[in-house]
């Protein structure tokens, strides 16, 4: 199987599996990666919480609770280094309620092809409208822009300073 196709296939059974794990911590998966970095490989989840920040008590309870799921499972059938994080102040939007938490903020969005007039790939601007379908990002200079949410390959909060 090539790289790219089983690191895809071990992210999204993890996010399957874990998921439902992580929620029932009280905490939400927000993403997770599977990379090979020079340690060898990883299984990065990044989790959140309602209304608060991420600590190390959280990192640890959530990895406490997966760790028997994924050596039931054996998702990984090589060696692997589990780590488990807050998503950090640039944050990635990949589900509708994640767009919703962020209505009025800053966000970055990066999609598959080039849309709109002119067309472009890369809008930076202020999240102002979130529906079921899509988003629309007011740009500065540029006005807003509406994205659907299949053409989005990647979003993330823009932290301010």
């Amino acid at each position: 199987m090539a790289e790219s196709n089983f690191k895809q296939t071990v992210e999204e059974r993890a996010m399957t599996l874990l998921e439902p794990i992580v929620a029932g911590e009280g905490l939400e998966l927000i993403d997770l990666e599977f990379v090979r970095e020079r340690e060898g490989w990883v299984l990065r989840l990044f989790i959140d919480k309602p209304g608060g920040r991420v600590g190390l008590d959280e990192c640890s309870q959530v990895s406490r609770a997966v760790d028997p799921a994924l050596d039931v499972e054996d998702l990984v059938p090589n060696e692997y280094n589990l780590e488990v994080s807050s998503p950090g102040v640039n944050r990635p939007l990949k589900k509708l309620s994640h767009y919703e938490r962020v209505k009025g903020q800053k966000v970055k969005v990066k999609t598959f092809g080039p849309i709109g007039d002119p067309p472009r790939k890369n809008f930076s601007g202020t999240l102002t409208e979130v529906t079921a379908e899509g988003i629309a990002v007011e740009v500065e200079g540029a006005g807003a822009f509406r994205i659907p949410l299949k053409d989005i390959a990647k979003a993330n909060l823009e932290f301010e300073f």
